[in-house]
């Protein structure tokens, strides 16, 4: 990347810290992020017999706007295996006035990092990482209890566990995850929830692939749940793209977190294994980051660099037995159980707006009720980024129609 090209990133990195700066001072107190109860992070061992969703442990958290409930539950693994996650459950104090039970949304958070201080559960707790890009997770979640709803945050497969690996985008453990998350916030005791609540999904960016693999798995996965309905932002949809397109980018440390997420969940790749002793030293400051720290540290690098032969890892995810794989992790191939509403701004800088376009079609082609909208943004700099912002209103306003009953508008055809 020319030099002009890094400057210019650089000064739009200032200005939106400065928004999320401004961002936080709304939505937490400022101060110094407190120390998180690891205790609690640690799973019980043995881990619990139960079923998927079912409540290991709880503890009063934190969160200005609503009742706080940290929990550990049941969820699955990629391969089938129960593992423990982690997450939040926060109920609005103020009463529900709407028809029937108050609806739970599971928020499947955008990328947080590896690392287990990362973790949203301690974040929006004022506890673990400091990185600032974690305050705009709360925008999110406030502007679902604004609307009265409860929210089910997940921590995903690893976030925020010791001694596991947090295995970032990959389809069956992050739809796993988050589905389990409204199970078992329907479950927690003393919560004021209904069992039988229903529910929504959101998420933007890593949680727009949550959410999306998470609505087109829910009816063989959790066909119980009265789901009605996601919302999917800029979804990394086919990682096949992304390894191309981040693959020397400003977040190419997405990259090596998609890596590292192949090779947990996926042992049998050995993909690790390719890097050379630069790439397996990135590998390894990758896990101990956060998303702001991936961003600064990790920006403009190469991958033919970090591998033993020079290749690409783009090259290495259209052989055996990686191509297998990314056709696994690619969101698109099974009809939703419930409308969608896909967004994408179409200057993303990250993600790139066509995989969600297309995402978006492969569900239209398989009759599920879909509507897919460009996002905008404010620059063609941190494009993703910057729409975040205005995703969280339309997620919220979205579903808020669902809930009331009203029809989800589908324009299949019409993009």
């Amino acid at each position: 990347m020319r030099f002009s090209a890094r400057l210019r990133f650089g000064r739009v990195v200032s200005v939106f810290s400065a928004a999320v700066v401004m961002t936080a001072a709304v939505t937490v107190a400022a101060a110094a992020p407190a120390a998180a109860d690891e205790a609690f992070y640690t799973p019980p061992s043995p881990l619990p017999t139960g079923q998927n969703g079912d409540v290991i442990k709880s503890q009063p958290s934190a969160f200005n706007g609503g009742k706080a409930t940290r929990i550990m539950y049941l969820s699955r693994d990629t391969k089938d295996k129960a593992i423990p996650v982690t997450g939040t459950v926060i109920v609005p104090t103020t009463p529900w006035t709407g028809q029937g039970p108050r609806p739970i949304v599971a928020y499947a958070p955008f990328t947080a990092g590896m690392a287990d201080k990362c973790a949203v559960s301690k974040t929006i707790a004022g506890e673990g990482s400091s990185d600032i890009i974690a305050n705009v997770q709360t925008q999110f979640v406030n502007a679902l209890l604004q609307k009265g709803f409860a929210v089910a945050q997940t921590d995903y497969e690893g976030l925020g566990t010791p001694n596991m690996e947090h295995t970032y985008v990959m389809r069956r453990s992050e739809a796993h995850t988050t589905l389990d998350v409204a199970r078992a916030a329907q479950r927690l005791p003393d919560s004021g929830l209904d069992k039988n609540a229903p529910i929504g999904i959101v998420g933007y960016s890593q949680g727009g692939g949550a959410s999306a693999a998470a609505v087109e798995m829910a009816p063989d996965y959790a066909p119980e749940l009265n789901l009605k309905g996601a919302y999917a932002g800029a979804a990394p949809a086919d990682k096949a793209v992304l390894a191309k397109s981040l693959d020397g980018a400003y977040a190419a440390g997405f990259l090596g977190f998609a890596l590292i997420g192949i090779n947990t969940a996926y042992p049998e790749t050995h993909m690790l294994d390719l890097a050379n002793p630069t790439g397996a030293q990135l590998f390894l400051q990758a896990r101990q980051i956060c998303t702001m720290d991936a961003i600064f540290q990790l920006a403009f690098k190469q991958t033919n660099t970090l591998t033993k032969d020079g290749r690409p890892v783009s090259a290495y995810l259209a052989e055996e037995p990686f191509k297998t794989v990314v056709e696994d992790l690619k969101i698109g191939n099974l009809k939703p159980a419930a409308p969608v509403l896909v967004e994408h701004t179409p200057m993303d800088d990250i993600v790139p707006y066509g995989q969600g376009k297309q995402m978006a079609k492969d569900w239209c082609g398989k009759g599920a009720d879909v509507e897919f909208k460009d996002l905008p943004s404010f620059s063609p700099v941190l494009s993703h980024a910057l729409a975040a912002f205005g995703a969280s209103g339309n997620a919220a306003n979205w579903i808020a129609d669902r809930f009331a009953g009203k029809p989800a508008t589908s324009n299949c055809g019409g993009f």
